[in-house]
């Protein structure tokens, strides 16, 4: 999906898969309409540890933490996020800026 006047997608998700460590890649805004599908590409089958880069990500909304959490309760300690710094606010504010799968710099 594109911004009307606009080339940059509003939201892309890639994910690339090694032996049993998935590292997924997020850009544009991830809400109600596309959060799924984050979690989705982080969640593929075989994947039994997940590297999530945020850093592209310019809006954030209740249903992508939502996405989040559900994939810190199915990864535990071998879920890394990397935050950008709308996502880090957001993170922050919500209460979830201590987690020990966000990645901090």
């Amino acid at each position: 999906m594109d911004q009307e006047g606009s080339d940059e997608p509003v939201f892309a998700v890639s994910a690339d898969l090694d032996g049993g460590h998935v590292t997924v890649v997020v850009t544009g805004e991830v809400d109600m309409s596309s959060a799924a599908d984050m979690y989705r590409a982080a969640t593929p089958d075989g994947a039994a540890r997940a590297s999530v880069d945020l850093r592209a990500v310019t809006f954030f909304d209740s249903a992508a933490i939502h996405a989040l959490v559900r994939l810190a309760d199915r990864y535990g300690s071998a879920l890394d996020v990397t935050p950008s710094r709308s996502v880090r606010r957001v993170l922050d504010i919500s209460g979830l800026g201590g987690q020990p799968w966000l990645v901090t710099d």
